[in-house]
């Protein structure tokens, strides 16, 4: 067996991981690198090998920074079988063709854009989607069901199994089978007690395992704090008579968001104001979370018991459509919007940045990890003025941070999801984190079980014996 990294290495986007057992070609994900636009377009365009030489891809779950990139791959000539859980699938039908009219929206802007700086004798590349609609369409048909905890045969003396991740819907962690060696694949590893999901599962023990480390040197904040958090963040926004914007990811995170504003709205907690997901992808996202109640967890379920819609209550509206969007900018008043991207790097809430981070009344509530060179990690440094579709915007608006609803497992809960995999580990690949975090998650390994863990570079190869 043959392990080669091609994507979050030492990075925590565009997760690829390439590997050679029983005589074929596998890939662990094929997501999306998100960072510098120019880079990015590159890396994500530009496959390291022939995407016909691989004979089966494995999915751990949906998010684009691990699915977003399998577009690119089959218009490459890939034509094989992906391999993932039935939540999984029905997301990656949502989200893979929002992802490719993103894309083409974003294209068209820029391109319009660039004309305009021709016009006034300034220099423009033009703009170009990664992939279509069609090329979205035509990776659905690729799509194989795979449930949890079942052995899958995908090639001779070749199989795998998954195991619940808890990270997000239908998200698995996945134990590869192949010349005598067991070989775990961590995915993105969730939390105990997140809203919703089914708490993480720990496989059986293996000889070599793949972890992520994106929170790999430090601790979260219990998750019951998150309530009070969100609930302070609203009041003191509404107080000042401002509006609370959420980047969120559509799938998972927005899901959770509107269930805790739905709990501390009728706990009268925070005022009763209006709500907007302003997102088809949240939307059609959150169909597939009432498809899957089995993926629930036992809160979200007592929830339906008593009559309750988790996704769905009186001041809480979902936008669909692109003119009702801008109609946002019209109201007065107090409310919330959650848009995607989570980092902020496309859809509809750049337009919603750009129109109101420069109010010193208006909140920028950030939920999740922002990766180098994003603009959420920008918002989160809090510059003077953040660049928005190639413009500098002036930010003067409040940026909270709520970490406790992360969706990644921390350094502590890292360690304890390994230690059931730990009797007979030969060693640790670090991913999906960046340098720091990676160094520190390796030391405590070291300590804690006496086990090596590196962080592989991008093309880094091992053979694992």
């Amino acid at each position: 067996m043959k392990l080669t990294f091609w994507g979050a290495a030492k990075t925590v986007t565009g997760s690829m991981h390439h590997v050679e057992a029983g005589g074929k070609r596998f890939l662990f994900d094929c997501g999306l690198y998100q960072g510098r636009r120019q880079e990015a377009m590159e890396r994500n365009r530009n496959f390291p090998f022939p995407a016909r030489s691989i004979d089966a891809v494995i999915l751990s779950h949906a998010h684009i920074d691990h699915s977003g990139n399998l577009p690119t791959f089959v218009k490459n000539g890939y034509s094989g079988p992906i391999y993932t859980t039935p939540a999984t699938i029905d997301l990656c039908l949502a989200m893979l063709a929002d992802s490719a009219f993103i894309q083409g929206k974003d294209a068209e802007f820029c391109n319009r854009r660039r004309d305009y700086r021709k016009q006034i004798g300034r220099d423009a590349q033009e703009c170009a989607p990664l992939y279509s609609v069609q090329d979205a369409e035509a990776t659905y048909q690729l799509f194989r069901p795979a449930p949890l905890n079942q052995d899958h045969e995908i090639a001779p003396g070749v199989k795998f199994r998954s195991f619940e991740a808890g990270h997000m819907l239908g998200s698995s962690s996945i134990v590869m089978e192949a010349d005598g060696q067991r070989l775990c694949f961590s995915g993105d590893v969730g939390r105990h007690g997140l809203p919703i999901l089914h708490d993480p599962q720990s496989p059986p023990p293996v000889d070599y395992l793949i972890m992520e480390s994106t929170y790999g040197d430090r601790f979260h904040q219990a998750i019951t704090d998150a309530s009070d958090k969100l609930a302070e963040v609203v009041n003191r926004t509404v107080r000042r008579g401002g509006r609370v914007i959420v980047p969120a990811f559509a799938v998972g995170r927005t899901q959770q968001l509107v269930m805790l504003l739905h709990e501390l709205m009728d706990a009268k907690r925070i005022p009763s104001l209006p709500v907007f997901v302003d997102s088809p992808l949240a939307i059609n996202a959150t169909e597939v979370f009432r498809k899957h109640p089995e993926c629930y967890d036992e809160g979200a379920r007592e929830f339906l018991t008593d009559g309750n819609d988790p996704f769905g209550f009186k001041l809480l509206t979902y936008v669909r459509e692109a003119n009702e969007s801008k109609k946002l900018n019209e109201l007065r008043g107090p409310f919330i919007v959650l848009a995607a991207s989570g980092m902020c790097e496309a859809g509809r809430v750049l337009h919603h940045l750009r129109n109101n981070i420069s109010d010193p009344r208006n909140t920028v509530l950030i939920t999740g990890y922002q990766a180098a060179h994003t603009l959420g990690r920008k918002l989160v440094e809090r510059p003077a003025e953040v660049p928005i579709f190639g413009e500098p915007v002036q930010l003067r608006a409040e940026v909270a941070v709520l970490d406790e609803l992360s969706g990644h497992a921390d350094q502590g809960e890292l360690i304890e999801w390994m230690r059931p995999l730990t009797p007979g580990l030969k060693k640790v690949f670090l991913v999906h984190g960046d340098p720091g975090q990676g160094a520190a998650l390796s030391n405590r390994i070291h300590k804690e079980f006496g086990i090596e863990a590196v962080q592989p570079s991008r093309g880094d190869s091992f053979d694992l014996k």
